[in-house]
Protein backbone atom coordinates (compact mmCIF):
# COMPACT_ATOMS: atom_id res chain seq x y z
CA UNK A 1 0.00 0.00 0.00
CA UNK A 2 1.41 3.68 -0.73
CA UNK A 3 2.65 5.43 2.49
CA UNK A 4 0.39 8.33 1.69
CA UNK A 5 -2.87 6.76 2.28
CA UNK A 6 -1.96 6.59 5.47
CA UNK A 7 -1.61 10.50 7.31
CA UNK A 8 1.67 11.00 9.14
CA UNK A 9 -0.26 11.60 12.76
CA UNK A 10 -2.09 8.77 12.63
CA UNK A 11 -1.55 6.31 15.69
CA UNK A 12 -1.30 2.79 15.26
CA UNK A 13 -0.28 3.72 11.80
CA UNK A 14 0.97 -0.55 11.78
CA UNK A 15 -2.70 -1.89 12.76
CA UNK A 16 -4.61 0.56 10.22
CA UNK A 17 -1.88 -0.47 7.21
CA UNK A 18 -3.34 -3.94 8.02
CA UNK A 19 -7.18 -3.06 7.82
CA UNK A 20 -8.62 -3.96 4.35
CA UNK A 21 -9.15 -0.76 1.96
CA UNK A 22 -12.41 0.12 2.46
CA UNK A 23 -12.03 -0.47 6.16
CA UNK A 24 -8.44 1.82 6.64
CA UNK A 25 -10.50 4.33 4.96
CA UNK A 26 -13.48 4.40 6.46
CA UNK A 27 -11.05 4.43 10.09
CA UNK A 28 -9.40 6.98 8.71
CA UNK A 29 -12.65 9.30 7.36
CA UNK A 30 -13.67 9.30 10.82
CA UNK A 31 -10.39 9.90 12.48
CA UNK A 32 -10.46 6.96 14.70
CA UNK A 33 -6.97 6.31 14.05
CA UNK A 34 -6.31 9.55 15.65
CA UNK A 35 -8.44 9.42 18.84
CA UNK A 36 -7.07 12.72 20.13
CA UNK A 37 -10.22 14.74 18.76
CA UNK A 38 -12.70 12.66 20.84
CA UNK A 39 -10.44 12.55 24.03
CA UNK A 40 -11.04 16.73 23.64
CA UNK A 41 -14.65 16.29 22.83
CA UNK A 42 -15.66 14.11 25.40
CA UNK A 43 -13.45 15.95 28.71
CA UNK A 44 -15.54 19.14 28.78
CA UNK A 45 -18.77 16.96 29.43
CA UNK A 46 -16.82 14.72 32.15
CA UNK A 47 -15.89 18.00 33.72
CA UNK A 48 -19.33 18.85 34.27
CA UNK A 49 -20.53 15.37 35.24
CA UNK A 50 -17.99 15.29 38.21
CA UNK A 51 -18.07 19.54 38.94
CA UNK A 52 -21.61 19.04 39.46
CA UNK A 53 -20.40 15.57 42.19
CA UNK A 54 -22.45 13.37 40.34
CA UNK A 55 -19.30 11.57 38.65
CA UNK A 56 -19.63 8.26 41.20
CA UNK A 57 -23.52 7.61 41.26
CA UNK A 58 -23.77 8.46 37.15
CA UNK A 59 -20.61 6.68 35.88
CA UNK A 60 -22.63 5.33 33.19
CA UNK A 61 -23.69 8.71 32.06
CA UNK A 62 -19.52 9.18 31.57
CA UNK A 63 -19.74 5.85 29.29
CA UNK A 64 -22.39 7.19 27.15
CA UNK A 65 -20.63 10.57 26.76
CA UNK A 66 -17.45 8.63 25.77
CA UNK A 67 -19.55 7.00 23.10
CA UNK A 68 -21.25 9.79 21.94
CA UNK A 69 -18.22 12.08 21.82
CA UNK A 70 -15.93 8.87 19.56
CA UNK A 71 -19.03 8.70 16.80
CA UNK A 72 -20.11 12.50 16.95
CA UNK A 73 -16.35 13.21 16.62
CA UNK A 74 -16.39 10.90 14.04
CA UNK A 75 -19.78 12.14 12.05
CA UNK A 76 -17.77 16.08 12.03
CA UNK A 77 -14.78 14.67 10.88
CA UNK A 78 -16.71 13.00 7.71
CA UNK A 79 -19.23 16.16 6.64
CA UNK A 80 -15.86 18.58 7.88
CA UNK A 81 -13.78 16.24 4.87
CA UNK A 82 -16.94 16.15 2.39
CA UNK A 83 -16.81 20.49 2.78
CA UNK A 84 -13.16 20.70 2.54
CA UNK A 85 -12.35 18.36 0.05
CA UNK A 86 -11.36 21.40 -2.66
CA UNK A 87 -9.05 22.45 0.10
CA UNK A 88 -7.28 19.42 1.39
CA UNK A 89 -6.24 18.73 -2.03
CA UNK A 90 -3.80 21.99 -1.47
CA UNK A 91 -2.21 21.23 2.00
CA UNK A 92 0.69 18.81 2.29
CA UNK A 93 -0.65 17.26 5.53
CA UNK A 94 -4.33 16.43 4.44
CA UNK A 95 -3.80 15.60 0.50
CA UNK A 96 -4.22 12.12 1.36
CA UNK A 97 -7.41 11.94 2.95
CA UNK A 98 -9.67 9.23 1.72
CA UNK A 99 -12.03 11.94 -0.12
CA UNK A 100 -9.38 14.44 -1.03
CA UNK A 101 -6.99 11.35 -2.70
CA UNK A 102 -10.55 10.20 -4.37
CA UNK A 103 -10.60 6.65 -2.65
CA UNK A 104 -13.61 7.45 -0.90
CA UNK A 105 -16.48 8.64 -2.89
CA UNK A 106 -19.23 11.40 -1.53
CA UNK A 107 -22.35 8.70 -1.65
CA UNK A 108 -20.22 6.46 0.73
CA UNK A 109 -18.82 9.46 2.50
CA UNK A 110 -22.61 10.27 3.17
CA UNK A 111 -23.94 7.03 3.85
CA UNK A 112 -20.99 6.69 6.86
CA UNK A 113 -22.16 10.03 8.05
CA UNK A 114 -25.82 8.85 8.46
CA UNK A 115 -24.53 5.61 10.51
CA UNK A 116 -22.37 7.44 12.62
CA UNK A 117 -25.41 10.10 13.46
CA UNK A 118 -27.68 6.63 14.28
CA UNK A 119 -25.16 5.81 16.61
CA UNK A 120 -25.08 9.72 18.03
CA UNK A 121 -29.40 9.35 18.20
CA UNK A 122 -29.23 6.01 20.53
CA UNK A 123 -26.96 8.26 22.75
CA UNK A 124 -29.10 11.19 22.78
CA UNK A 125 -31.96 9.36 23.73
CA UNK A 126 -30.43 7.99 26.78
CA UNK A 127 -30.30 12.07 28.08
CA UNK A 128 -33.20 13.79 30.21
CA UNK A 129 -35.24 16.12 27.73
CA UNK A 130 -33.33 19.37 28.12
CA UNK A 131 -29.68 18.10 27.95
CA UNK A 132 -31.06 16.56 24.33
CA UNK A 133 -32.64 20.23 23.33
CA UNK A 134 -29.28 21.62 23.84
CA UNK A 135 -27.37 18.79 22.19
CA UNK A 136 -29.74 19.58 19.48
CA UNK A 137 -28.67 22.56 19.59
CA UNK A 138 -25.29 22.20 18.53
CA UNK A 139 -26.01 20.80 15.49
CA UNK A 140 -25.97 24.53 13.47
CA UNK A 141 -22.29 25.37 15.09
CA UNK A 142 -21.55 22.20 13.45
CA UNK A 143 -22.59 22.59 10.13
CA UNK A 144 -21.24 26.13 10.02
CA UNK A 145 -17.60 25.06 11.17
CA UNK A 146 -16.16 24.31 7.84
CA UNK A 147 -17.22 27.60 5.71
CA UNK A 148 -15.59 29.33 9.20
CA UNK A 149 -11.51 28.90 7.93
CA UNK A 150 -13.09 31.30 4.65
CA UNK A 151 -14.37 33.66 6.43
CA UNK A 152 -12.87 34.57 9.36
CA UNK A 153 -9.12 34.71 10.52
CA UNK A 154 -10.16 33.24 14.04
CA UNK A 155 -11.93 29.57 12.52
CA UNK A 156 -10.53 28.01 16.36
CA UNK A 157 -12.89 29.89 17.91
CA UNK A 158 -15.92 28.37 16.42
CA UNK A 159 -14.70 24.95 17.01
CA UNK A 160 -14.45 26.12 20.76
CA UNK A 161 -18.00 26.55 20.53
CA UNK A 162 -18.58 23.53 19.01
CA UNK A 163 -16.34 21.22 20.63
CA UNK A 164 -17.02 22.62 24.58
CA UNK A 165 -20.38 22.32 23.83
CA UNK A 166 -20.87 18.53 25.93
CA UNK A 167 -20.18 20.77 28.99
CA UNK A 168 -23.34 22.44 28.62
CA UNK A 169 -24.92 18.92 27.82
CA UNK A 170 -23.86 17.25 30.97
CA UNK A 171 -24.35 20.11 33.07
CA UNK A 172 -27.91 20.46 31.68
CA UNK A 173 -28.00 16.04 32.05
CA UNK A 174 -26.08 16.06 35.75
CA UNK A 175 -27.90 18.89 37.21
CA UNK A 176 -31.53 18.91 35.37
CA UNK A 177 -31.02 22.71 34.81
CA UNK A 178 -28.51 25.22 33.38
CA UNK A 179 -26.72 28.15 35.60
CA UNK A 180 -23.83 30.60 36.10
CA UNK A 181 -21.33 27.51 37.14
CA UNK A 182 -22.17 25.65 33.90
CA UNK A 183 -21.56 28.50 31.51
CA UNK A 184 -18.19 29.55 33.27
CA UNK A 185 -17.20 25.88 32.53
CA UNK A 186 -18.07 26.32 29.25
CA UNK A 187 -16.49 29.26 28.57
CA UNK A 188 -13.32 28.37 30.23
CA UNK A 189 -13.13 25.37 28.15
CA UNK A 190 -13.67 27.49 24.82
CA UNK A 191 -10.44 29.66 25.22
CA UNK A 192 -8.58 26.33 26.02
CA UNK A 193 -10.05 24.82 22.55
CA UNK A 194 -8.67 28.43 21.11
CA UNK A 195 -5.28 27.66 22.97
CA UNK A 196 -5.11 24.04 21.71
CA UNK A 197 -6.17 24.48 18.31
CA UNK A 198 -4.43 27.99 17.58
CA UNK A 199 -0.86 25.36 18.61
CA UNK A 200 -2.59 22.70 15.79
CA UNK A 201 -2.42 24.89 13.36
CA UNK A 202 0.80 25.98 13.37
CA UNK A 203 1.58 22.38 11.28
CA UNK A 204 -0.31 24.07 8.21
CA UNK A 205 0.75 28.10 8.57
CA UNK A 206 2.80 27.67 5.76
CA UNK A 207 0.24 25.33 3.15
CA UNK A 208 -2.53 27.30 4.70
CA UNK A 209 -0.77 30.48 3.66
CA UNK A 210 -0.54 29.24 -0.22
CA UNK A 211 -4.38 28.26 -0.25
CA UNK A 212 -5.59 31.02 1.29
CA UNK A 213 -7.09 29.39 4.46
CA UNK A 214 -7.05 31.49 7.74
CA UNK A 215 -6.28 30.51 11.31
CA UNK A 216 -5.91 32.03 14.34
CA UNK A 217 -2.01 31.10 14.24
CA UNK A 218 -1.65 32.81 10.96
CA UNK A 219 -3.31 36.08 12.49
CA UNK A 220 -1.38 35.83 15.70
CA UNK A 221 1.88 35.27 13.57
CA UNK A 222 4.84 36.28 15.92
CA UNK A 223 2.79 36.64 18.94
CA UNK A 224 1.45 33.11 18.85
CA UNK A 225 2.90 32.03 21.95
CA UNK A 226 1.93 35.68 23.77
CA UNK A 227 -1.52 34.56 22.23
CA UNK A 228 -1.47 30.98 23.59
CA UNK A 229 -0.29 31.99 27.27
CA UNK A 230 -3.18 34.27 27.12
CA UNK A 231 -6.36 32.22 25.58
CA UNK A 232 -5.09 29.34 28.39
CA UNK A 233 -4.75 31.90 31.21
CA UNK A 234 -8.42 32.88 30.63
CA UNK A 235 -9.48 29.38 30.78
CA UNK A 236 -7.80 29.09 33.94
CA UNK A 237 -9.52 32.14 34.90
CA UNK A 238 -13.06 31.24 34.17
CA UNK A 239 -12.63 27.67 35.47
CA UNK A 240 -11.17 29.31 39.08
CA UNK A 241 -14.47 30.90 38.85
CA UNK A 242 -16.88 28.07 38.15
CA UNK A 243 -14.72 26.52 41.01
CA UNK A 244 -15.46 29.43 43.50
CA UNK A 245 -18.96 29.04 42.29
CA UNK A 246 -19.45 25.31 43.80
CA UNK A 247 -16.91 25.70 46.18
CA UNK A 248 -15.75 29.44 47.94
CA UNK A 249 -12.59 28.49 49.36
CA UNK A 250 -9.31 28.60 48.40
CA UNK A 251 -8.30 25.22 48.85
CA UNK A 252 -10.62 24.46 45.71
CA UNK A 253 -8.95 26.42 43.15
CA UNK A 254 -5.66 25.29 44.45
CA UNK A 255 -7.03 21.74 42.49
CA UNK A 256 -6.64 24.07 39.42
CA UNK A 257 -2.54 24.06 39.90
CA UNK A 258 -1.74 21.08 38.01
CA UNK A 259 -3.66 21.55 34.62
CA UNK A 260 -2.26 25.49 35.25
CA UNK A 261 1.33 23.99 35.77
CA UNK A 262 0.53 21.78 31.88
CA UNK A 263 -0.70 24.17 30.27
CA UNK A 264 2.07 26.79 31.06
CA UNK A 265 4.73 23.85 30.00
CA UNK A 266 2.95 23.61 26.63
CA UNK A 267 3.31 27.66 25.96
CA UNK A 268 7.10 27.62 27.54
CA UNK A 269 8.23 25.27 25.09
CA UNK A 270 6.45 26.04 22.54
CA UNK A 271 8.15 26.09 18.94
CA UNK A 272 5.93 27.58 16.15
CA UNK A 273 8.51 26.20 13.48
CA UNK A 274 8.19 22.76 14.09
CA UNK A 275 5.67 20.47 13.03
CA UNK A 276 6.67 17.89 15.46
CA UNK A 277 6.43 19.87 18.73
CA UNK A 278 2.75 21.87 17.58
CA UNK A 279 1.54 18.00 17.52
CA UNK A 280 2.99 16.74 20.61
CA UNK A 281 1.98 19.96 22.34
CA UNK A 282 -1.50 19.82 20.76
CA UNK A 283 -2.16 15.85 22.00
CA UNK A 284 -0.89 16.41 25.58
CA UNK A 285 -4.19 18.00 26.04
CA UNK A 286 -5.76 14.86 26.73
CA UNK A 287 -3.71 14.78 29.27
CA UNK A 288 -4.83 18.14 30.46
CA UNK A 289 -8.41 17.50 30.20
CA UNK A 290 -7.62 14.78 32.58
CA UNK A 291 -5.98 16.43 34.73
CA UNK A 292 -8.90 19.54 35.13
CA UNK A 293 -11.38 16.36 35.11
CA UNK A 294 -9.66 15.17 38.93
CA UNK A 295 -9.78 18.37 40.14
CA UNK A 296 -13.61 18.91 39.12
CA UNK A 297 -13.68 15.32 40.83
CA UNK A 298 -12.31 16.39 43.78
CA UNK A 299 -14.16 19.85 43.94
CA UNK A 300 -17.78 18.47 42.89
CA UNK A 301 -17.15 15.76 45.72
CA UNK A 302 -16.29 17.81 48.61
CA UNK A 303 -18.82 20.92 47.52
Amino acid sequence: MSPREIVPDSEGASVIARLPGMARDLVQLARFDRPIGAWLLFWPGAWAVALAGEAGERWPLLLWLALGSVVMRGAGCVYNDIVDRDLDRQVTRTAARPIASGRISLRVAWAWLLLLCLVGLVVLLQLRPLAQLIALASLALVAAYPFMKRITWWPQAWLGLVFTWAALVGWAEATDGLNATGLLLYAGALFWVLGYDTIYALQDIEDDALAGVKSSARALGAKVRIGVAVFYMLALMLWAAAFWSVRPQWLGLAALLPVAVHLAWQVAGLKPGSSADALRRFRSNRFAGMLLFLACLVVGATA
